[in-house]
């Protein structure tokens, strides 16, 4: 027999003799473990605390009977595999349950074969729905994920979380290169508007007699070959988001017209005599000083109070040298991926190079910087040869913004060290709102609750401590 490891089992029946039964066939037939409960109450309880692979629920149990176990459990955990215990000519109970949600039923007294037969298959459900869920995560984290565990970018993302769930403009300040649009690409994932779509403009990019025409729309006729009506950008990302990536460049003219998209919610297409309402979310960015350009009377203060209602300044990448290691990681997988090379490491003198040059273009910069040492790396590792940086670009002191006691480990070492402060800090703190509670941890962490249970076992982060 084919066994499965750490893999967790759950056994709910009242009667001791029958989950013992279980447990003494499963575990040593599918190296499992198998963990026992004797109401559905306490099931419920052992299940908030700790994750598992499959539920076995007898349906008849004195107080709450399986039935309703099974539909708190798919309540609180739709994913996780539920198989239930039924008396052998009850078969109208099992119809019951597998249409409640169920994955199967095995019959009381049960045979050894059959058991061990669909508990497999219940198994290998729940390894394809967890894969499944990995690749997913692993897709959209590709889209729009930052990368960065420092105190720094803690901060931002607690702020992208806390304007995700509003629904109010957001104004997002930052040096170029520091992930302005990842940001607010994030911003509509986490939201309600996440299934509706994201417009990107970039408005330093567009002449301002175009960009007009682009974000409103026209009429046919309206200026020399508008030969067909226009729908502008606006109208493209009606029920979805907006953003307007620096934005600190466009004219006052133009800035007129977007106050009043921000007041009313309406915009007016050239040529057109009627306005049109819009149900869009506004996101926009900038890298200028703006209360410098209103001082110059280069930006209207209402439009600035308008768009500055929540606001996420991004920090230069000089200012998070901890985040080095896990954004070149991350930047040398991806474009390895996108350049079918097999460059699997970053040597140390590479690293401590990155870790101490100031990067005026931050991560944009960082990322130049390794496409070229991907491109010319020989081996499996990017080494100093491979990338154009020397020593001689450090400028003296540059070093010592960083954590000075991180230099003496390896890039490994140091990674691990930089990841278990973040999550017990992060964690902690989350489950210190909570009061302890893993579920509402997860859910309040954007995690599943399996996902968030792995991280802290790795991390040694036990709930109890922040009851």
């Amino acid at each position: 027999m084919e066994q499965v490891q750490n893999v967790r089992i759950l056994v709910v029946d009242d009667e001791k003799d029958m989950t013992r039964l279980l447990q003494r066939t499963l575990e040593p037939e599918l190296g499992c473990r198998v963990v026992m409960a004797y109401s559905g109450d306490s099931a419920l309880s052992i299940l908030e605390q700790e994750s598992f692979d499959l539920v076995i629920c007898d349906i008849r149990m004195p107080g709450m009977d399986g039935f309703e176990v099974l539909e708190k459990i798919k309540q609180l955990y739709p994913d996780l595999t539920v198989v239930m215990l039924t008396a052998f000519s009850n078969v109208e109970s099992a119809v019951k349950a597998i249409k409640s949600g169920a994955y199967d039923f095995i019959p009381k007294p049960f045979e050894h074969d059959e058991i061990l037969f669909k508990i497999q298959k219940a198994l290998e459900r729940s390894r394809l729905i967890r894969e499944n869920r990995l690749l997913l995560k692993e897709k959209q984290a590709s889209s729009h994920e930052l990368v960065g565990t420092s105190g720094p970018m803690q901060k931002v993302y607690e702020q992208i979380h806390m304007v995700a769930q509003s629904d109010v403009t957001v104004l997002i300040t930052g040096e170029s290169g520091t992930g302005k649009d990842l940001t607010a690409r994030s911003i509509h994932a986490l939201g309600e508007r996440k299934n509706q779509a994201f417009i990107p403009v970039s408005c330093p990019t567009v002449p301002e007699h175009i960009l007009e025409s682009e974000l409103f729309g026209y009429k046919k006729g309206a200026f020399t070959n508008a030969t067909r009506d226009k729908q502008g950008l606006f109208q493209e990302a009606d029920k979805g988001t907006i953003f307007l990536d620096e934005i600190g460049d466009i004219e006052p003219s133009i800035q007129t017209k977007l106050l009043r998209v921000l007041q009313e919610k309406e915009i007016k297409p050239l040529g057109d005599t009627k306005v049109k309402k819009v149900d869009v979310r506004i996101i926009a960015s900038t890298n200028r000083n703006l209360k410098q350009k209103m001082a110059d009377n280069e930006f209207r203060q209402d439009f600035f109070y308008r768009l500055n209602v929540l606001s996420i300044e991004l920090p230069p990448l000089r200012d998070r040298i901890t985040d080095i290691p896990l954004i070149a990681e991350h930047l040398v997988k991806k474009h390895c991926l996108k350049m079918k090379k097999d460059v699997r490491a970053i040597s140390e003198p590479v690293m401590d190079l990155l870790m101490k040059h100031q990067w005026p273009g931050n991560v944009r910069e960082l990322e130049n910087v390794l496409v070229q040492g991907i491109l010319y790396a020989k081996e499996e590792t990017i080494n100093l040869t491979d990338i154009p940086l020397s020593h001689s670009d450090i400028r003296p002191g540059s070093a010592g913004r960083t954590d000075e006691k991180l230099f003496a480990l390896s890039y490994k070492e140091a990674k691990e060290r930089v990841l278990q402060k973040f999550n017990q800090t992060y964690i902690g703190s989350k489950l210190s709102m909570n009061n302890g509670n893993i579920t509402r941890t997860a859910k309040n962490s954007g995690l599943d609750r399996q996902a968030l249970q792995q991280v802290m076992k790795r991390f040694g982060i036990d709930p109890k401590d922040y009851k």
